[in-house]
């Protein structure tokens, strides 16, 4: 979704929701992608700010050409395991629910990253009814083990 040719929102990249626009995935873990990384997944896009998700890995990242790229992170599954693009673990640290607050100030734009507690033991709990251990521990920890 384009909001006036300054913001885009998107859940991975802009050419497919299933790839990560700031991870790169490499032997079991994701890392920081690299810039050129990054530009080439961004595919040309015009826009001044970029918001992504995907990964649930909170992060502000500015690439050249001023473009700001801000994933908030999650609100309720702070770690996970993934088969795409291959097997890997995706962990925050924390518990935490997170989200941004995005700003133009003074012809820039910026980004507040917020983390807050949560009931993750209500979340964990009902993971475990829905049958998902693997994310029980994952949303009352922020790790996968």
């Amino acid at each position: 979704m384009e909001i006036q040719k300054e913001v885009l929102l998107i859940h991975g990249a802009p050419s497919s929701d299933t790839t990560y626009l700031l991870e790169t995935v490499e032997h079991g873990r994701a890392r920081l992608a690299t810039q050129r990384e990054i530009i080439e997944r961004l595919g040309g896009t015009k826009a001044r700010v970029v918001l992504c998700g995907h990964t649930h890995v909170p992060r502000l990242v500015e690439v050249s050409e001023n473009i700001l790229i801000v994933n908030p992170g999650s609100v309720g599954l702070p770690a996970y395991a993934d088969e795409f693009p291959e097997y890997h673990i995706i962990e925050t640290g924390s518990h935490h629910a997170r989200y941004a607050i995005l700003e133009f100030v003074n012809g820039c734009w910026q980004a507040e990253m917020i983390a807050v507690p949560y009931e993750c033991q209500k979340a964990a709990a009902q993971a475990l009814k829905n049958g998902r251990l693997d994310w029980q521990i994952g949303l009352q920890t922020g790790f996968m083990q």
